[in-house]
C-alpha cells in the first residue's frame, strides 16, 4: 500500500510536470503574490486555465492562497518544494547504495 507522504510526493511530480505550472511557479516566486488575472496577463493560458492550474498547485500545496477582499492572492510554499527535494536526494542515495552493491558483487565473481 502507498505512504502518504509517497502520494504527496507523487502529486508534486505531477503538478511539476506541466510547464505551464512550472512557469506560474516561478512568476509566483519572482513577484512573491499574484491573483490569477494578474498570472493570466503573463502567461498564454486564460484566466480561467491559470485558476485550474493554481488549484492543483494549491492540492499538491506547493502554493498556498489568501483571500484579501474580493481578490485570492497565491504565493509558493517553499517548503513542500524542499521536502520533495529531499525525499528525491534520499531516494537517488539508495539507488547508489543498490548498484554499488551489484557492482561489487559482479566484480567479485570475476
Amino acid at each position: 500500500m502507498e505512504s502518504t507522504e509517497s502520494k504527496i510526493f507523487e502529486n508534486v511530480l505531477i503538478a511539476l510536470a506541466d510547464p505551464t505550472r512550472r512557469e506560474l511557479l516561478d512568476l509566483l516566486a519572482l513577484r512573491g503574490q499574484a491573483t490569477a488575472t494578474t498570472l493570466a496577463t503573463t502567461v498564454t493560458v486564460s484566466r480561467q486555465a491559470v485558476v485550474k492550474h493554481l488549484t492543483i498547485l494549491k492540492n499538491s500545496k506547493l502554493v498556498t492562497s489568501d483571500r484579501v477582499g474580493r481578490e485570492v492572492r497565491y504565493k509558493v510554499c517553499p517548503q513542500q518544494l524542499s521536502s520533495t527535494v529531499e525525499w528525491m536526494a534520499d531516494l537517488a542515495a539508495d539507488w547508489d547504495r543498490k548498484l554499488a552493491w551489484i557492482k561489487r558483487i559482479a566484480e567479485d565473481d570475476k
